[in-house]
């Protein structure tokens, strides 16, 4: 955590922006009181992980295989 002046931040935000992108959190203080805090935002997207579901299912062989004359027409409204 990094404590920086308003008169610091007014100077050259950029930079404590840039830090607080790399995660630093910032307080910005005004006469020695803590008046604001800058974090960074949390992602609330987490990934999943690879082979989540391994095991659980078997793809075909005839998975690609071409799909019969009569389903084909359907979809084509024949």
């Amino acid at each position: 955590m990094l404590n920086v002046t308003v008169d610091e931040i007014q100077r050259d935000p950029l930079k404590y922006l840039r830090q607080v992108e790399a995660g630093e959190t910032v307080v910005i203080v005004r006469a020695e009181k803590a008046i604001a805090e800058l974090r960074p935002i949390a992602s609330s997207k987490k990934l999943r992980p690879f082979g989540l579901c391994a095991g659980e299912f078997t793809v075909p062989d005839d998975f690609d295989a071409p799909l019969p004359e009569d389903l084909l027409n359907a979809f084509e409204g024949k």
